[in-house]
């Protein structure tokens, strides 16, 4: 394992408790991710779970036409490849880097042996894909009844609580194909957060300013999917006190 690179950085892994962490961690090979790089296709066999710690993957939908959504986000709270332990090894959905790091890979076979082994990782996992599926079908509600400056809202926030950092390297093209509308949406939407002093926005980056105040903008889909996954996690932190049954 690097000096700079733990898999305790990512939430899932450090949540397992010391006597089931570190027979697992053998298995895990640290691997860079590239900007746009896929990690796997629509229809495609997966190969592995990742488990990202300082790099963001979106999950996509790509329509017969073209015309593309992100379904979900996964940073360093999550894992990518639930279909290998969920009774398939193939999706409908797309897997592509978002914000380029680092991630923890496992072989399908290893994780799906782990995970019909039962125990603490089993649940660890399966809190994790309700937290997911709370997380998708919120994207779901949002993308309909909720204006475009609140979807920006929504995502910026949730892209910042799997960075370190108050600022985002991205284009207002790539946010439009997260979100699915129209660039020109996303540019009068950012330009509202900016002239409200909530957000700073340079070719390729958007620094957020006002924290609370872009919290204060943003829809419920944005506190739903939080609280979520901090409850989801936080009962799996506990497991070792025997709270996670």
């Amino acid at each position: 394992m690097s000096s700079f690179h733990h898999p305790n950085q990512n939430q899932l892994l450090a949540a397992l408790a010391a006597a089931e962490y570190e027979p697992r961690t053998a298995g895990l090979e640290l691997v860079p991710l590239a900007l746009g790089q896929m990690l796997y296709a629509p229809g495609g066999r997966l190969q592995h779970a990742y488990f990202p710690t300082t790099a963001i993957v979106s999950l996509h939908y790509v329509t017969e036409s073209g015309a593309s959504a992100e379904i979900a986000g996964v940073g360093n709270e999550g894992m990518v490849g639930i279909s290998l332990f969920m009774g398939g090894d193939t999706t409908s959905s797309s897997a592509v880097v978002q914000t380029a790091g680092h991630a923890y890979r496992l072989e399908h076979r290893t994780l799906q042996q782990e995970f019909h082994r039962g125990g603490l990782m089993q649940r660890l996992l399966l809190r994790y894909t309700q937290a997911l599926m709370t997380q998708i079908s919120q994207t779901a509600v949002c993308n309909r009844h909720h204006s475009v400056q609140q979807q920006l809202c929504r995502w910026l926030l949730l892209t910042l609580d799997r960075v370190p950092s108050h600022e985002l390297v991205m284009t207002q093209e790539l946010v439009a194909s997260m979100l699915g509308v129209r660039r020109e949406s996303v540019t009068e939407a950012a330009g509202k957060l900016q002239r409200a002093g909530f957000i700073s926005y340079r070719r390729g980056h958007i620094a957020v300013i006002d924290r609370p105040k872009l919290e204060t903008h943003a829809c419920e889909c944005y506190a739903v999917v939080k609280k979520e996954l901090g409850r989801l996690l936080s009962d799996a932190h506990h497991s070792q006190d025997g709270l996670l049954q």
